[in-house]
């Protein structure tokens, strides 16, 4: 291949997404010795983080570890805590005891057993799903954390994520990146994108600082989207016909006490119009209201917001609490990667904060940028073009999987009647749907490697949510033999027997946040 190697990338846009992409950029460049790549981030010094993207997947502990970043440090720095799943309460139909888990862990020989037809077929099959096929539910059960404190970093007994201050952490990604890593950092406003002959951009004007020249431009500018839509406006594809979901209330609630419980878990408790997030930090509690603007008015939301946080402090504290208001358009781009331009992060697209779905996409996104990275323009063309194609394919994933949450509900609201509603429902779920009637969720389902929600989670969700299959008459009941059945009795023996283990050997959540707080504080952190 001919042509000059790409060896200037410009990222626009800061916070999680900006920062994220500078530092696996940068860093992967280090890594591999090929110190010519210059890495440059230019944010508007007016911009703000939209700051609810608080939740991570486990693949943040890789990342972390890509960039340079020590797990102490950033427990020290961005206000983390650790999180093993997700904790759904009323999805089903509202009732007291309506509440399942969706764990981190991948059930054990999982994708060899037919462990969700035994968990049916057995006697006691009133055990919840996640509880039958992991342990990782009852750790979250009882706030424990994934690890003691004289476990390595970014190791674990239960696979974990974080939850995370977005600020904060925007803030040590950036000091990292520019002290460590090489990235050069302008906070300016881009006042004009330059194209030259052949529609690439060719360089960025800025109010103070001049213009800005690259080869390849990563934009993360949020939903300003200063580049994939401003510049290129390549079409953005809405989807509140699938997701109703187009406003959340944000607000930082206090702990009531500074021993209070940190959950292990997000907890997302389901309303009338939408559904309330949950996440324990250390110093606060982040909490949230998304719902439907087409079934509920910001009066009536903030009322619900407030009367949830009235439940989690002392009397007349939320008084002083005003949540902010975040309007969205649920939907991603057409394409998301155009000429020598990238959009990563909410640039691409944007669906409510259900599971984590945000943050994990920027991640995927800079997995394959920094891995199939262009050597040079016409290489370019090649990666972006499978770019938009896998992308394409997990915004698509991710839709069906949120959606999968709302179509199983039993409750009889009109929100969640809508979103039960067959024309709402795309096709590529009803066939799931159809065919998890005769058969598990499985590897043949999700068939791409490195799949957004990999079968496992689509299984917690579906039993979580109480999914009866039709079993009579098929190969699968007819192949849970005898020994299926007794390795899955075994299995919550074993279940049982960790259960105790952890809960003597594990310290609380709250425990060990304090202790390693303490040990970092003693200076053992680098």
């Amino acid at each position: 291949m001919s042509g000059p190697a790409i060896q200037e990338v410009v990222v626009v846009g800061g916070g999680t997404a900006g920062w994220l992409a500078a530092g696996v950029l940068a860093a992967k460049n280090k890594q591999l010795g090929e110190a010519k790549i210059k890495v440059t981030l230019v944010e508007s010094p007016n911009v703000a983080s939209l700051g609810v993207g608080e939740g991570t997947w486990p693949s943040m502990r890789h990342t972390l570890q890509i960039i340079g970043i020590n797990e102490q440090t950033f427990i020290q720095r961005c206000n983390v805590s650790l999180k093993q799943g997700s904790l759904f309460q009323g999805w089903v139909n509202g009732s007291p005891n309506d509440a399942y888990y969706h764990p981190f862990v991948t059930p054990p020989h999982y994708g060899q057993y037919d462990l969700a037809g035994a968990w049916q077929q057995l006697s006691n099959r009133e055990m919840k799903f996640a509880d039958f096929a992991s342990v990782q539910s009852s750790v979250c059960e009882l706030n424990l954390a994934p690890k003691q404190l004289s476990t390595p970093d970014y190791a674990g007994v239960t696979n974990y994520g974080y939850h995370l201050d977005a600020g904060k952490f925007a803030e040590l990604l950036c000091e990292h990146c520019t002290k460590l890593l090489g990235v050069r950092h302008i906070k300016d406003h881009v006042t004009q994108v330059h194209a030259a002959k052949n529609g690439d951009v060719s360089h960025l004007s800025t109010k103070l600082s001049g213009n800005i020249s690259g080869q390849l431009f990563v934009d993360c500018s949020g939903m300003n989207s200063l580049l994939i839509d401003q510049h290129y406006h390549i079409p953005f594809l809405n989807q509140e016909h699938v997701l109703f979901n187009d406003r959340a209330l944000a607000a930082h609630v206090p702990y009531a006490s500074d021993s209070a419980p940190i959950l292990s878990a997000t907890k997302s408790s389901a309303q009338t119009n939408g559904w309330i997030w949950d996440i324990g930090l250390q110093t606060r509690r982040g909490v949230g209201y998304t719902y439907s603007s087409q079934f509920e008015s910001k009066q009536s939301a903030e009322d619900t917001l407030a009367k949830y946080i009235n439940t989690l402090t002392e009397d007349g504290l939320n008084s002083s609490i005003t949540p902010r208001t975040i309007k969205f358009t649920p939907g991603y781009r057409e394409k998301f990667w155009q000429n020598n331009c990238v959009a990563v992060g909410m640039s691409s697209g944007f669906f409510e904060p259900l599971e984590a779905s945000a943050i994990a996409m920027v991640e995927l996104s800079l997995t394959m940028l920094s891995e199939q990275f262009p050597r040079n323009r016409q290489h370019m063309d090649i990666v972006a073009e499978r770019f938009n194609e896998r992308f394409t394919y997990r915004w698509q994933r991710v839709i069906d999987f949120l959606k999968l949450h709302y179509v199983l509900s039993e409750r009889q609201d009109k929100y969640w009647l809508a979103h039960r509603d067959a024309s709402s429902i795309p096709d590529s779920l009803q066939k799931l749907l159809d065919t998890w009637q005769f058969q598990a969720p499985s590897r043949y389902d999700v068939i791409q490697n490195e799949e957004v929600f990999p079968s496992a989670s689509y299984q917690y969700v579906l039993y979580g949510m109480r999914y009866k299959r039709s079993i009579e008459n098929t190969l699968a009941a007819t192949t849970l033999s005898s020994s299926m059945l007794q390795y899955a009795e075994q299995l919550m023996q074993q279940n049982e027997q960790l259960k105790h283990q952890y809960r003597a050997g594990l310290p609380s959540n709250r425990t060990f946040i304090n202790s390693l707080l303490g040990k970092v504080n003693k200076g053992s952190a680098v």
